[in-house]
């Protein structure tokens, strides 16, 4: 069964103004996606600045969105790390705080070869006892996880149940699909790509618009999944402009700024992370008025 389906938001962390972590502020917004739609929520993943924080906030963060969300939705922890000792203690602690699922990404900036991969996500799933969707996004770690690698690793660990989809490479997913016979929770993980990756058989996407368009990223899932494909595609095209938009510069630099804009300030960046520069300031909340999105 897989750990949900439809539209999972990849949530902003937010920050007081020293940076450390918005707790409360974060505790609103897991209110907000469990009342607004959203189907799961993806904390410390790339959204959520994860790479900025030390151990022990990844880890306080994790735990405080499982106890705040209590059950209503699934809670899926970013673990993955470019050391695999490191990506093995986050995961054994998240899972033993009771996350539904672990988002693991590809070793960054080592560039593992696919032999190190399989090796890296079998050390991964032997100690951490919770479901791993497999985080394949080469544009920001520069190792792109094979088809034939994805594969290998559904087929023969158990709790490897899924991989995120980021390559931007239809063709590569096709395959990926091709060669698990399908037996594989897939989920796209760009989010002008949504409807081509459910025709695939994805299970959903974990998102990055859901931020700032929760229901209507899971209504492209949920009419999808009840046959209406022209209904799907229609808002899928509809928020082309928005997507585009939202990744006018490097993410999450924009959505923040999207989410300040209607009134949900989430505070700072972590540098190296900087404002996003007042022209694409205008066009992104264009583009959100555009989409009906009301700004305060």
């Amino acid at each position: 069964m897989s750990i949900f389906t439809g539209a999972g938001v990849a949530i902003v962390t937010p920050f007081h103004e020293d940076e450390s972590i918005h707790y409360d502020r974060l505790d609103e917004l897991i209110d907000f996606h469990c009342n607004n739609g959203t189907d799961s929520i993806i904390i410390c993943g790339t959204t959520g600045e994860s790479a900025t924080m030390t151990e022990e906030e990844h880890l306080e963060c994790v735990k405080f969105a499982i106890d705040r969300a209590k059950g209503r939705i699934p809670v899926i922890a970013g673990t993955g790390s470019n050391c695999t000792r490191t990506a093995v203690e986050l995961s054994k602690e998240a899972a033993d705080y009771g996350a539904d699922g672990l988002l693991v990404v590809t070793p960054y900036y080592n560039k593992a070869t696919q032999a190190g991969l399989i090796a890296h996500y079998s050390a991964v799933a032997k100690e951490a006892k919770a479901p791993i969707i497999m985080y394949s996004v080469a544009s920001r770690t520069g190792c792109n996880i094979e088809p034939a690698t994805v594969a290998y690793l559904v087929k023969h660990v158990e709790n490897i149940v899924g991989v995120k989809e980021a390559s931007g490479n239809i063709s590569q997913v096709a395959k990926i699909m091709a060669l698990t016979d399908g037996n594989i929770d897939l989920y796209s993980g760009n989010d002008d790509q949504i409807v081509p990756l459910l025709s695939l058989g994805a299970k959903g996407v974990i998102s990055v618009l859901s931020n700032v368009a929760p229901k209507e990223t899971h209504e492209i899932c949920e009419k999808f999944f009840a046959g209406d494909v022209e209904g799907s595609c229609r808002l899928q095209l509809k928020a082309i402009p928005l997507i585009d938009q939202l990744f006018c510069e490097v993410n999450p630099i924009p959505v923040k700024k999207a989410m300040q804009l209607m009134g949900r300030d989430c505070g700072p960046l972590r540098m190296p992370m900087t404002e996003l520069t007042p022209e694409h300031e205008k066009t992104l909340a264009q583009a959100m008025k555009d989409f009906g999105i009301t700004l305060a």
